[in-house]
């Protein structure tokens, strides 16, 4: 079908609502994020793997949040009547991919990669309808250290972007300690357990006496109790009520070690949150949180934790698995705010401009020649005056500039211009590339 425009139409230049244009300067800023995200997960062996950006809806609506799924997926019929949902999440497609070829594979796995995720809900400050997501995972692993590891490895991704450790603070729970004492302290049903998850899950979102109220639906008489249990800051004091014995079903003994093995590791900023929950279904064990704790952007950054059983809904037996995601809007916010963005620079190392027109053949040679020995070059043959083309190398900030006329060409000496510094130096042009590279070192 063809669509009809009429010349009287004006488009819009606006992106869709809640997604990003990437102008250079932004683009050098996300390319960073990236590479920062690239480079800490291969520190600890990560592999990098793709997907994708379309899956059949039922992936998510075996494991993921009901509210994600009716209310925050793009999903539709495509030509074969057959239901899809740009992807608002990547756990599920690991999961099936890692279901796929589990006889094949050689465990444990650690993988990572850094789709573009879609959600359709209100875009605000830290979120967007579209985002990119560094996601990685360990599956088959012992559950403990790749507890350590998953959370050793966000830690660390913040401080490769230059962060200071008491720039951020890592909250931890374990979904077993909250479902036990949900169901069996507040004999709550399967249900109700889940609505106070989603509940707890967005009380930072919610004033204390919208959430004192919702919980009352729930709770009744003992809302004041459940309340003081998540005021609790103290491991101890939240579990208290707990039976001897039921430790290790409900994860006290696997939170206590976590904590224990991050102090051992040097880790100062790391404590226990029973408020913590993360939204997802799918999560068994250990979850977590990284907060930053400015105060211009006092908010969660990312998290993830312990899904153990997501590998189920494809039949497969139980595979240990742990995993976070990082979203690149709350990482630029993050270190935007500690003043922790690059400085922007052009992918060009030497700017070539000419002095009349007849240069215009030894100007395409000598580039040709500089790329070869690994220099960016931009070279400039237009008909602008060379006061004109100065100016744009200046805007557009460019290291080195080197002018070209009749002269140069004759004696085969050129003088190149540091164009932060303003020194010049003179070489030929066979020296050009040593001297450049060697500065940009």
């Amino acid at each position: 079908m063809y669509i009809m425009i009429s010349k009287k139409a004006k488009l819009g230049t606006e992106p869709y609502k809640g997604v990003r244009d990437f102008y250079p300067e932004d683009m050098f800023i996300q390319n960073h994020i990236q590479a920062i995200w690239r480079k800490t997960a291969e520190s600890y062996g990560y592999e990098e793997f793709g997907a994708s950006i379309l899956e059949p809806s039922e992936l998510y609506r075996s494991k993921t949040s009901e509210e994600i799924v009716n209310e925050q997926t793009y999903s539709f019929l495509d030509r074969g009547d057959r239901e899809v949902t740009l992807r608002p999440e990547m756990t599920p497609t690991i999961a099936r991919m890692v279901a796929a070829k589990k006889q094949e594979l050689i465990f444990p796995l650690r993988w990572f990669s850094i789709p573009n995720l879609f959600r359709y809900e209100k875009p605000q400050r830290g979120r967007l309808r579209e985002h990119w997501q560094f996601n990685a995972d360990i599956f088959g692993a012992d559950g403990k250290e790749s507890d350590l590891e998953i959370i050793s490895l966000a830690r660390q991704t913040l401080l490769n972007f230059g962060a200071k450790e008491n720039d951020f603070e890592i909250k931890i729970n374990n979904r077993k300690i909250m479902s036990y004492i949900l169901r069996s302290i507040f004999e709550l049903d399967e249900d109700n357990a889940r609505r106070v998850s989603r509940l707890i899950d967005k009380k930072e979102k919610m004033s204390d006496k919208e959430f004192s109220d919702e919980a009352q639906n729930i709770f009744g008489a003992r809302t004041s109790q459940f309340i003081h249990v998540l005021e609790s800051k103290d491991l101890d004091t939240v579990t208290m009520n707990i039976r001897k014995g039921d430790e290790e079903i409900v994860g006290i003994v696997e939170i206590r070690e976590l904590l224990e093995a991050l102090k051992e590791m040097g880790v100062t900023n790391a404590f226990f949150s029973p408020t913590l929950m993360r939204g997802f279904d799918y999560y068994t064990g250990m979850v977590f949180e990284i907060y930053d704790k400015d105060s211009a952007n006092k908010r969660a950054l990312f998290g993830g934790g312990r899904y153990d059983d997501l590998l189920t809904v494809f039949g497969e037996e139980r595979i240990r698995a742990a995993g976070f995601g990082m979203g690149d809007v709350t990482a630029r916010d993050f270190i935007e705010t500690h003043g922790l963005l690059p400085e922007y620079a052009p992918a060009c190392d030497l700017y070539i401009a000419s002095i009349g027109q007849e240069q215009k053949g030894p100007i395409r040679s000598l580039s040709e020649d500089l790329r070869q020995k690994g220099l960016r070059v931009v070279s400039d043959v237009s008909d602008k005056r060379i006061q004109d083309k100065l100016k744009k190398a200046d805007r557009k900030k460019y290291p080195f500039v080197l002018i070209v006329g009749a002269d140069e060409v004759k004696t085969g000496k050129y003088k190149i211009k540091n164009m932060k510094t303003g020194e010049e130096i003179e070489c030929r042009n066979e020296e050009i590339a040593d001297k450049l590279l060697v500065d940009s070192q």
